[in-house]
């Protein structure tokens, strides 16, 4: 498999993950009507934080390397130079 087609792919499985994710937090944290403890609900209110920066989180890399992805398939870029000296020259 090539390297673009085993990014697509991970790509794939990350939208997937940020689906479990968004389920992840939707969920109610109290099910019961039983007594919870302040412990416990923290807990569930840090599980609930950390789902969200997580599936915000390979979003964002998710955007990057689709990006990288359709930079290397237009190709190299007229004005991009190799060296410092190309850089700044004029």
């Amino acid at each position: 498999m090539s390297t673009n087609k085993t990014k697509k792919s991970i790509i794939e499985a990350g939208r997937a993950a940020v689906e479990e994710l968004i389920k992840v937090a939707k969920e109610k944290i109290v099910d019961s009507g039983e007594d919870i403890t302040a412990d416990r609900l923290k807990n569930a209110a840090a599980t609930k934080k950390l789902a969200i920066f997580d599936a915000f989180e390979i979003l964002s890399r998710i955007d990057e390397e689709e990006n990288l992805l359709e930079l290397e398939a237009k190709g190299p870029s007229k004005n991009q130079f190799k060296g410092f000296a190309e850089g700044r020259s004029k």
